[in-house]
């Protein structure tokens, strides 16, 4: 067989920790890849666009929060995910890419930030940080012009 393996593993979501996302979320189109053409252009110029609502999905409400609150270019200010995956030659590797950065980007958020807790120095940091405080002056003093 040319072109591909007859067998396409088909990224599967369950494989993810807890977190799936179904088929029926996300839109994938297959598109004409950007970059040079040739003699091949129409039997390998593949890549695939995934669209993935994030409002009408089924996340948990405080994923969709964080996963909206994100500085991601993939992610449109009507809140819909798109990712191009243009990477491999193969439709089906690409479809599986894009569904695995998906997934990927949904995992990151996944789980809550740390909150941080303010602390206070201890006093024995705050006694070493004058003490190099008065060294360095020490220093510089001396450097100074000399006087007989």
């Amino acid at each position: 067989m040319r072109g591909g393996s007859a067998t396409s593993a088909c990224y599967d979501p369950t494989m993810t920790d807890d977190l799936v996302i179904p088929h029926h979320e996300y839109l994938i189109t297959a598109i004409r890849a950007q970059g040079a053409g040739g003699q091949n252009i129409n039997k390998v110029s593949n890549a695939v666009h995934l669209r993935y609502d994030v409002h009408a999905s089924s996340l948990a409400p405080d994923h969709k929060e964080r996963l909206l609150a994100l500085h991601d270019h993939r992610i449109t200010r009507d809140g819909v995910v798109v990712i191009k995956a243009q990477q491999f030659r193969s439709l089906d590797q690409n479809r599986d890419e894009a569904v695995r950065r998906l997934h990927e980007l949904v995992r990151s958020v996944a789980t809550p930030p740390r909150v941080r807790r303010a602390t206070r120095p201890t006093l024995a940091s705050r006694r070493r940080r004058l003490e190099s405080k008065s060294q360095r002056s020490q220093v510089k003093v001396l450097r100074g012009r000399v006087v007989d």
